[in-house]
């Protein structure tokens, strides 16, 4: 880590000088000020007083931090339950919580000056939208509590929980075979969504685990929505053998789903049956009722409370979790199992 007579050798000026830039001391040019303070934001440089201060003081909060510019979050239902289990233990255990969309702080305000630095709280829980290698390997410098909700897919976050994407997609597709469903389509988010992905990879793994074939034409990617859902399905339906089963990212997408279902004169779910991955309060009310890969995002926040309180009051182990999903079975998927059709 940097010293002060790192950084004053650098500026090839004397450390008294850097200290007193460090101290907006008015002797100092705004010329040496602007050369020594751009070094010390280069060489990630934190003043022994502010390291102390980092110790030493305790503001009894969380921060919850995300980008609101990634998927939408704020519109997602999920997103709201997750704060909901989090907040339970922030609570509980005498905290506040402070929530932060960094995506409407102005490009020269920096995640660790605003709430790490200033020590306007004790500890961050990270939404994966707004993690990167900068932000977890300064956090992991100053030894700063921290956690991440969702895989970063760093190697060296020391500590994330999220939920077992590559077991529920292995889940729903081995609930569509057991139900008698051989020909299961995906229809998944974008190529780079990772969760998307990691889905697709365990109904994949679901179906060779199975003897069963993969095609990959029955694999499909969309943003979605429920019009992606309706165009992935028409798709699917020209298709010469086409699937008797799909499994949908979301519920917008399975409404999509079903939409172009209706247009034809295939019987839901006798021919064609369908589970997604979301629980939406309005499930269990579609014609049919969405069977659904049960996502506990309350469970989620709940338990990534609880490791941020074990950091914050010292526990210096690394923590990878990952939390089982269920399943609530409803008309989508009620077909016989022993049907011929």
């Amino acid at each position: 880590m940097a010293t002060i007579r790192d950084i004053a050798k650098l500026a090839k000026v004397s450390a008294s000088t850097v200290s007193r830039v460090i101290n907006d001391d008015p002797r100092i040019s705004e010329k040496t000020k602007k050369k020594v303070k751009k070094i010390i934001e280069e060489m990630h440089y934190i003043p022994n007083s502010m390291a102390k201060q980092l110790v030493m003081k305790t503001s009894f909060s969380i921060g919850f931090l995300f980008n609101s510019h990634i998927n939408s979050l704020p519109l997602d239902y999920y997103f709201y339950n997750m704060i909901g289990g989090l907040q339970s233990v922030i609570f509980s255990n005498n905290y506040e919580l402070t929530i932060c969309d960094f995506s409407y702080l102005k490009p020269s305000e920096n995640l660790l000056e605003r709430f790490v630095y200033n020590k306007r709280v004790d500890g961050v829980v990270l939404h994966s939208s707004l993690v990167n290698s900068e932000i977890i390997q300064r956090l992991n410098e100053i030894q700063f509590p921290y956690v991440v909700i969702g895989n970063s897919n760093l190697d060296f976050c020391s500590t994330w929980v999220d939920i077992d994407n590559n077991f529920a997609g292995k889940l729903a597709c081995k609930h569509m075979l057991d139900r008698g469903y051989k020909k299961i389509a995906f229809i998944g988010g974008t190529t780079t969504e990772t969760v998307s992905n990691q889905r697709i990879e365990g109904y994949k793994s679901q179906l060779k685990s199975s003897k069963m074939p993969v095609f990959p034409e029955y694999i499909m990617h969309g943003m979605g929505t429920d019009e992606d859902g309706y165009q992935c399905m028409k798709k699917l339906l020209q298709l010469d053998s086409m699937p008797d089963a799909v499994i949908c990212i979301n519920d917008y997408t399975a409404y999509g789903v079903i939409k172009a279902l209706k247009e034809t004169n295939l019987k839901l779910p006798e021919e064609v049956g369908i589970i997604t991955f979301d629980n939406f309060p309005l499930a269990p009310y579609m014609t049919p009722s969405l069977t659904s890969i049960d996502i506990d995002t309350f469970k989620l926040g709940e338990r990534a409370g609880e490791l941020i309180m074990e950091k914050v009051k010292g526990d210096k182990f690394d923590k990878h979790e990952r939390i089982s999903p269920g399943i609530i079975i409803r008309d989508s998927t009620a077909r016989d199992k022993n049907s011929d059709l």
